[in-house]
């Protein structure tokens, strides 16, 4: 008995009737703007006469007027803004020409005093292994022949 159907719902269920309400839509009025005119600013009713008797009464329309073109410049501002980078670039370029010139200069005089401190440092060593060996106040050691027998100097 309670064995589910095509609709999920067990065999013997009573359902309910389903109610569908639909609302209906509301249709607005149709209602004219309002245009405020000042007295006197109103536009002159035009009537025309067609050539079958017709007579067409209505607003003159005025042509649209096409608006002015604005005046083009002389030069256009991409030529201008690439004078001006190849104006800026020019000024950069001087720059890194003197800098360039300034970091060699500076290799050369790290270079040449590192050769002076060689040649200063290497003369005072120079100095001081052949210098004068006459100087007093030093040990002087006279190295003669000696007979060394079971681990004992005998000199």
């Amino acid at each position: 008995m309670n064995e589910p159907t095509a609709y999920r719902l067990p065999v013997g269920h009573d359902t309910a009737a389903v109610e569908v309400h639909r609302p209906a839509p509301i249709t607005p009025a149709h209602t004219v703007p309002l245009v405020p005119v000042q007295p006197g600013s109103s536009p002159a009713v035009a009537s025309i006469v067609l050539p079958d008797g017709r007579v067409v009464t209505g607003y003159a329309i005025e042509p649209a007027k096409p608006e002015p073109v604005a005046a083009k410049p002389l030069v256009s501002r991409t030529a201008v803004n690439i004078a001006l980078g190849g104006i800026g670039f020019g000024a950069v370029c001087g720059g890194l020409v003197l800098l360039t010139t300034f970091i060699a200069a500076l290799a050369a005089l790290i270079h040449q005093l590192i050769i002076l401190a060689a040649v200063i440092f290497g003369g005072w060593i120079a100095v001081q292994i052949f210098g004068a060996s006459g100087r007093s106040g030093g040990n002087t050691f006279h190295i003669r022949k000696a007979v060394i027998k079971r681990n004992h100097f005998h000199g």
